[in-house]
């Protein structure tokens, strides 16, 4: 099997400051991310000839490339289902640069969740044939879809309140370190987790992620053409893209077991085109639009067994120091959600030794998309 390992790298990383409300529209958040990704590469807009973004976003590649003055451009695609394609907008970038159809690869979301409309709100985009079976009886937003997969986890493996804690703590504490983080300076304590309102039992305030406006972009170009770049390379050492047998988004209740999700489907591709396997993982930039979706991918990637997943996060295994330490700018509970972006660009500061919760000497890095959706991984890796 032709492999992209190590072919490609990303060379540089943007973003637009993180708010509940920016003023902006969502094209020119976009544009300020893409611009600041390639001033970030030093290379000028009119190389680009590559996009790639998902297909939520608001603002397509034609807009982008004539706003940014980008050139011909070779290639271009969108990945669907959320959270689940931000890492995959890296991988069909990767996979058009290494094989020649393109030099210059700009991938970017950019969202106005905090002051925009809920996407669930519009019922007739939101009731596909299965979701007429389960949405009028209420199961409405991705919050009571995975409440139910949380409850079936807990339930099943014994997992507690207080391990979705230790997820939520490792976050908030990694974001009161960075300056951009939307809960920079905010602390959270057990005693205000365990008292906030409940927004689909089992899954309270802090489970959930946050609202965003906000965007972020990264430049992919080849290995050799990353040498000449302005900061060292973060190379693409393995992509994957994972969508079970008979997947059902979030609730997966169609397959035999609702608990094995995508991530162990892009988990097997991830590690059987990889030099590298769980144990040799640094840090890891887990997608956590809601806490529980957490132990649920620790488990699939393979840090840990069936069940395990919340056992895995006592003992501070996920702070800085820990066993794993995880979502080092924040994520999307305490940095911002952006559908997953930040954890790329994340991955790639601590690759760099930039980050603000930087993980010493961190050489290997683990992105994942989202958990629960069809989804996307990345292994990026250190010169």
């Amino acid at each position: 099997m032709a492999s992209l390992k190590d072919a490609t790298a990303i060379v540089g990383i943007g973003q637009t400051p993180f708010a509940k409300q920016l003023r902006e529209s969502e094209k020119a958040l976009a544009c300020r991310a893409v611009l600041a990704a390639l001033h970030d590469a030093g290379i000028a807009p009119a190389e680009v000839d590559a996009f790639a973004s998902y297909t939520m976003e608001e603002t397509d590649e034609v807009e982008v490339a004539k706003a940014i003055g980008a050139g011909d451009v070779t290639f271009f695609s969108k990945v669907g289902y959320g959270g689940g394609g931000s890492c995959a907008t890296v991988g069909h970038l990767a996979a058009a640069v290494a094989t020649g159809r393109a030099s210059v690869g700009v991938a970017w979301r950019a969202r106005k969740r905090g002051s925009g409309p809920r996407p669930w709100r519009n019922t007739a985009v939101q009731l596909p044939t299965p979701a007429q079976w389960t949405r009028p009886f209420g199961l409405l937003r991705p919050a009571d879809e995975i409440a139910m997969l949380t409850r079936r986890y807990l339930h099943e493996y014994g997992a507690t309140r207080d391990h979705l804690f230790n997820v939520a703590l490792a976050c908030r504490n990694r974001a009161n370190q960075n300056p951009a983080a939307m809960m920079y300076e905010r602390p959270l304590t057990r005693d205000m987790y365990m008292t906030s309102r409940w927004i689909s039992e089992p899954l309270c305030l802090f489970d959930n992620c946050l609202e965003t406006d906000g965007a972020l972009a990264c430049v992919v170009v080849s290995a050799e053409r990353a040498r000449d770049c302005r900061h060292r390379p973060v190379y693409v050492h393995s992509v994957a893209q994972g969508l079970p047998a008979q997947h059902h988004g979030m609730v997966n209740y169609w397959n035999d077991d609702p608990l094995s999700g995508p991530a162990w489907t892009a988990a097997r591709q991830l590690w059987k085109q990889s030099d590298v396997t769980p144990e040799d993982v640094d840090v890891a930039q887990i997608y956590d639009a809601f806490t529980a979706l957490v132990p649920l991918s620790l488990e699939g990637y393979g840090f840990c067994g069936r069940g395990e997943g919340g056992a895995f996060t006592e003992g501070g295994a996920l702070e800085t120091g820990g066993r794993l330490p995880l979502n080092t700018s924040g994520g999307g509970l305490s940095e911002a959600y952006v559908h997953g972006f930040n954890l790329i660009n994340e991955g790639v500061k601590q690759l760099r030794g930039t980050s603000t919760a930087q993980v010493p000497d961190a050489a290997t890095c683990l992105v994942t998309a989202g958990e629960g959706v069809p989804t996307s991984a990345l292994l990026l890796r250190a010169p």
